[in-house]
């Protein structure tokens, strides 16, 4: 890893909280969508991350280090789901990629409304299941680690900015 290796981790992690928000969204934006293009209800969305080069950021950290993982804390150390919106070519070693988009397959809600357009001859309207605290729990988290990871990139500029003065 060179010396912006941890910008880079921490960019593939800016750039898969921003997807995973922006899939919260639509979540919230379509909670009482009864008719999609498929004819159904809207289901739920949630993002799959995977790990970048098979292996944990504990160990790819390790590995980067030189293999002082014990000596210097990073056995205790746990890392999360970083996670990237970059595709295979640009894989970022420690970094987790958005592999996918998948639809939730849990069945929908029906409520008693024959009143609307959407129900069936019983009176009954399949919504999807999202439950909106669900998904507010979901932004708040992709938000939480969309700034600890720009609060990483400015940490470490501000590392890189003090070692340059260091040279005057």
């Amino acid at each position: 890893m060179n010396l912006f290796g941890v910008m880079d981790v921490s960019a593939s992690a800016l750039q898969a909280e921003r997807v995973r928000a922006e899939v919260v969204a639509s979540n919230m934006a379509n909670a009482e969508t009864t008719r999609t293009a498929d004819g159904g209800p809207y289901q739920r969305h949630h993002v799959v991350f995977e790990a970048e080069d098979g292996g944990s950021f504990q160990q790819t950290m390790a590995n980067q280090l030189g293999g002082v993982g014990a000596s210097s804390g990073l056995n205790g150390f746990s890392g999360g789901l970083l996670g990237s919106g970059v595709t295979a070519a640009q894989a970022v070693p420690g970094g987790v990629a958005v592999t996918g988009v998948i639809s939730d397959a849990s069945a929908p809600l029906r409520r008693y409304d024959p009143q609307h357009p959407d129900a069936g001859p019983d009176g009954f309207v399949d919504y999807p299941d999202i439950n909106p605290l669900t998904e507010m729990v979901d932004l708040m988290g992709a938000t939480r680690s969309y700034g600890m990871n720009a609060s990483a990139v400015q940490a470490e500029k501000n590392m890189v900015g003090s070692s340059l003065d260091l040279l005057k």
